[in-house]
């Protein structure tokens, strides 16, 4: 049975999440992939392990994790069963609805009828009473955006989750959300928006700025840009890689010399500030103090304990800051 470290909080740098009063890791820990039916389950269980050993207190689902959907919230509730259950009180889990889970005309986008069965169905999945955050996983353009919003709304009032999030909606769409919540009352608390340093829609779009001076958090996924972030394509594509091994989201074609130029520029950076270049891509997420957690992705323990690494230096000199924007153009 498991038994946490004593001294899992002593590193670990946590944000409060836009004006809640929420606290969340500077690094969450994602179970979009290598948690599904074709995974190791004792693989599993060490990475869970070992991020809260390292006071990643935030582990983040979705209905339709997997492979199959649903097998990552069914295997996180397997893992809440060996002994991490016994600290529920201390980790905040997440988890989403939005994509196609089940057959049929109600297993998809954003009508109450969706959201509330999809989450009574993930609650049943991981064993669990409530969730900490329940997100709208992307916009829906059919369903009126006040139905969305009441059915989050009620969510929370039901006590099957304590705060609403969205997941993938822009800054307009993001203000007009804001406004329906504000006058529900609703504690709508945070966006998931994918960024990097290769992906800066939510610069771009105006969303980060937005939150800030708004007061909703905002946490990142694919911060590593599906692995280009860390180095590994500099000699080739490796067979065990995810562009070979699960091609949906990294294409080969995005492994061109221009990109691989600006990895090898953006790693000599990192070894001068004695981090790995993932370190730093994390880092650097993080650097204006906007963002208020990065999720990462895993497929072994030691990747973990590599991207907490980054926490021994955030800061970036204004140098530093000039050197990568210029890399980056």
């Amino acid at each position: 049975m498991y038994i946490a470290n004593d001294k899992r909080y002593e590193t670990m740098k946590y944000n409060r999440c836009g004006n809640s009063g929420l606290m969340l890791p500077a690094v969450s820990l994602g179970l979009w992939h290598n948690f599904g039916s074709n995974g190791n389950f004792e693989t599993m269980q060490d990475m869970i392990f070992t991020a809260f050993d390292n006071g990643i207190t935030h582990f983040d689902l979705a209905n339709n994790y997997g492979p199959v959907p649903g097998a990552a919230e069914e295997n996180f509730g397997r893992i809440l069963n060996k002994g991490l259950g016994a600290y529920r009180d201390e980790i905040v889990v997440s988890t989403k609805a939005g994509y196609e889970m089940w057959d049929g005309p109600y297993g998809n986008w954003g009508s109450k009828k969706y959201l509330v069965s999809s989450l009574d169905q993930s609650l049943k999945r991981m064993g669990l009473d409530y969730v900490d955050i329940f997100y709208h996983h992307r916009p829906d353009p059919e369903t009126p955006l006040e139905e969305t919003v009441r059915a989050l709304d009620g969510i929370v009032r039901s006590g099957k989750a304590l705060y609403v999030g969205i997941s993938n909606y822009n800054k307009e769409q993001t203000i007009e959300t804001a406004r329906l919540f504000h006058e529900l009352g609703t504690p709508f608390i945070i966006n998931q928006r994918k960024y990097s340093m290769f992906v800066r829609d939510i610069e771009t779009d105006g969303l980060k700025d937005y939150a800030a001076a708004n007061g909703i958090g905002i946490i990142t996924f694919c911060p590593l840009a599906q692995g280009l972030l860390t180095g590994r394509y500099l000699n080739g594509i490796p067979a065990d890689s995810r562009i070979r091994t699960d091609g949906r989201f990294l294409k080969e074609n995005a492994v061109d010399e221009a990109t691989l130029n600006k990895v090898r520029a953006l790693s000599a950076i990192a070894d001068e500030r004695g981090q790995s270049l993932a370190q730093m891509a994390l880092a650097w997420i993080l650097r204006d103090g906007d963002i208020t957690s990065v999720l990462i992705g895993a497929s072994r323990a030691s990747q973990i304990l590599d991207n907490v690494g980054m926490l021994q230096n955030l800061s970036f000199s204004a140098e530093e800051r000039a050197k990568i924007d210029d890399i980056l153009k």
